[in-house]
């Protein structure tokens, strides 16, 4: 096979905080997987990755610290970048963006961008903190929604409705910051007109997909952005900590976090190039249109990945004979859950890579997360599943397999591999079995379904513990023992394969299954061949993985969700008269239909019953509840709410909901004698 070059990159993490394990599942465990695979298949094939250290959460964090935002980058950079090293990521380097040759790499493509006369540069009005003295990036400002009334909403857009608008029109603004009524205040910024290039992207996207097969969340996340129509987005801000923009007029302003991130990949080559002594090395990979570039991510980074930084590259490519490559592919997963919840630092709910390591061995980790990967849909990670996967299944069946042929080879062959015998048809469907292993599972991992591939490796264990146990050499060593010869060789051959086959997924295990056979790595598409020659010595058996008790893993939930924070402050209310309740409507009403809302994720158009008319209501429940479940409820709504536009939707009123401290919803709901449209009081 002809060596493919190949660019792989990870969203590189935020150092603002430790990853935990959903970060693990979404952009790097399959990422490394994909690059090990490609290795063992002789890809020329390079791993980029790093830390993204620039925004305002962390000059946040720093001020409340009282500390420097380099000391905040340096203390998470490190944490992450040793909790990969533990976890086995083999990325050939991991980077950093705080670091001169990404703030040059970073300047390069703003200032061709201003030179080619392709940014806009507009003033507006943003909030203000006179308290802090800075400007308000949109997750700094709460306020109540103009269109739904919804409390929690940022700046310039509402969560709960999906409603965007302009600044002044938020109700009540406050800082998150201070906690202060920030003012609207004038200044200017550079935008990228990202509208520009819609159509290019659109036919980019559409060849892509066609060709390489592009993820269906990934497809049609770009759709609805298509759908929407690209607007011009501002690639400065008003900060001290980032990229300075190279402009003598614009001092206080740094280049926009999601703008230079991306090039992190860009600049990080160029490090890798300078610590290999090769300064056109990145340029051989970036700029060769040969190359394939793969990015993987979270679901949460799609757009950045298959609009924003395409387009930033075809902007670059248009003004310039040195041309960057796009991403191929962008195998965005969706999102992993622990315990049924999202991962919460304030509720304590989670675990932070670092700390799992601490308590257990890289490999059942690797293992767990692999056979129950986001790809299509989001997932959780369960303690009890993890002690299952790994007692049931790296243990009792691959582990089980491989220490009872050693034992017995050790016992009866003097530690050497026995000359096979007259194949029986046993022996022959096992073989058959093991010959078409690396295609399967090679072919599941070219289409970025790493989970089906990782479940095909465990089921090639599976037959192995099936082959040993049917063809029992325990008895045939006393009365045929050149079939138990066979059955041992055919054994160990498995064992090989198995070693080869989950070295992506497993290394550290599978490195001592080598070890164990006094071999090395072969070519993976041989790897289902008999490649352990006769009287091949082998070495002692090790145990590969330990098994979890109860109480190791009930210790680790009963930690769940105990925290030693200061409890909040008792929340103040505006206090209302009776008449101001009474104005409010409450019905009960029952739901006659339910569907999805196109291009949301979270809103769901409903029909229901107040007994005296039917209305439409546009709800954002849709990610607590399957529309399916909701038809025949009876709920309690607001019925006299003012008529609202979501998504080009009229709602004609509010259902009231009860959200719990995992974020999911429940319907306020009445008993099915109560007849619709009856006024709640």
């Amino acid at each position: 096979m002809d060596k493919e070059k190949i660019i792989v990159t990870s969203a590189l993490p935020y150092a603002n905080g430790p990853i935990h394990l959903g970060h693990l599942s979404g952009a790097y465990l399959p990422a490394d997987i994909y690059v090990r695979y490609k290795r063992l298949i002789g890809s020329n094939i390079i791993f980029i990755c790093g830390s993204d250290e620039h925004g305002v959460p962390i000059t946040i964090t720093a001020d409340k610290e009282g500390i420097t935002p380099k000391e905040v980058i340096d203390r998470f950079h490190n944490i992450n970048k040793q909790a990969f090293e533990q976890f086995g990521m083999s990325f050939d380097i991991y980077s950093r963006t705080s670091l001169p040759i990404h703030h040059e790499t970073s300047k390069e493509f703003f200032l061709n961008f201003y030179n080619q006369g392709i940014l806009n540069e507009k003033k507006s009005l943003q909030f203000y903190d006179e308290k802090a003295k800075m400007f308000l990036p949109d997750r700094y400002v709460e306020g109540t929604c103009p269109n739904c009334g919804n409390e929690q909403a940022r700046s310039d857009e509402c969560e709960n409705c999906g409603a965007l608008y302009d600044p002044a029109d938020l109700k009540n603004p406050k800082s998150k910051i201070t906690g202060q009524t920030p003012v609207l205040k004038e200044t200017s910024h550079y935008f990228f007109p990202l509208g520009k290039y819609q159509s290019r992207l659109e036919e980019y996207v559409a060849q892509m997909s066609k060709k390489y097969g592009w993820k269906d969340n990934v497809l049609q996340y770009c759709r609805g952005w298509f759908k929407d129509g690209l607007q011009d987005r501002a690639i400065t801000r008003d900060l001290d900590w980032g990229v300075q923009v190279p402009l003598d007029d614009a001092q206080g302003k740094v280049l926009y976090v999601w703008f230079e991130a991306v090039l992190g990949y860009i600049s990080a080559t160029k490090e890798l190039s300078r610590i290999k002594g090769d300064e056109n090395l990145w340029k051989k990979y970036w700029q060769d249109t040969n190359t394939k570039y793969v990015a993987f991510i979270g679901k949460d980074n799609i757009v950045f990945h298959t609009i924003i930084f395409p387009s930033m590259l075809m902007a670059w490519n248009d003004a310039n004979t040195d041309k960057y490559v796009l991403p191929q592919n962008v195998p965005a997963n969706e999102f992993l859950n622990f315990e049924g919840k999202k991962f919460s630092k304030s509720r304590n709910w989670g675990i932070d890579v670092i700390d799992f390591l601490k308590l257990f061995p890289a490999d059942p980790l690797r293992y767990c997360l692999a056979a129950n990967l986001p790809e299509n849909r989001d997932t959780d990670f369960y303690w009890k599943e993890f002690q299952s996967r790994n007692n049931g299944e790296l243990a009792d069946i691959l582990g089980n397999f491989v220490n009872r042929t050693f034992t017995f080879v050790h016992k009866h062959f003097d530690g050497k591999v026995p000359e096979k015998g007259e194949l029986k048809p046993i022996d022959q469907e096992i073989l058959n079995l093991l010959s078409g292993y690396p295609k399967k599972v090679s072919d599941l991992f070219e289409k970025y379904k790493i989970k089906d591939g990782v479940a095909e490796i465990m089921n090639l264990a599976r037959a192995g513990n099936k082959y040993f146990n049917d063809s029992e050499p325990w008895k045939s060593v006393k009365s045929d023992k050149e079939q138990c010869a066979t059955t041992i060789n055919l054994s160990l051959q498995i064992i090989y394969t198995l070693a080869e086959m989950f070295y992506p997924v497993i290394p550290f295990s599978a490195e001592k299954l080598f070890k164990m056979l006094n071999a090395a790595p072969t070519d993976w598409f041989k790897s289902g061949e008999a490649n352990l020659k006769a009287g091949h010595v082998l070495n002692k058996a090790e145990i590969l993985f330990t098994k979890i008790e109860d109480s190791v893993i009930e210790k680790q939930m009963s930690q769940l969700g105990s925290t030693s924070e200061t409890p909040q402050e008792t929340e103040k209310f505006e206090e209302i008269t009776i008449d101001d309740f009474l104005k409010v409507q409450l019905r009960t009403a029952e739901i006659v239909s339910a569907e999805k809302v196109a291009k949301s994720d979270k809103l769901l158009k409903l029909k229901v019953n107040l007994g005296f008319e039917q209305r439409q209501i546009i709800a954002g429940i849709g990610k607590s509840f399957q529309p399916e479940d909701l038809v025949g409820k009876k709920v309690i709504m607001v019925a006299n709410l003012k008529p609202a536009k979501l998504m080009g939707l009229e709602s004609q009123g509010m259902i009231l909901a009860v959200e719990g401290s995992d974020g999911k919803l429940s319907l306020l709901q009445v008993d099915g004698s109560i007849k619709p449209g009856t006024r709640a009081r």
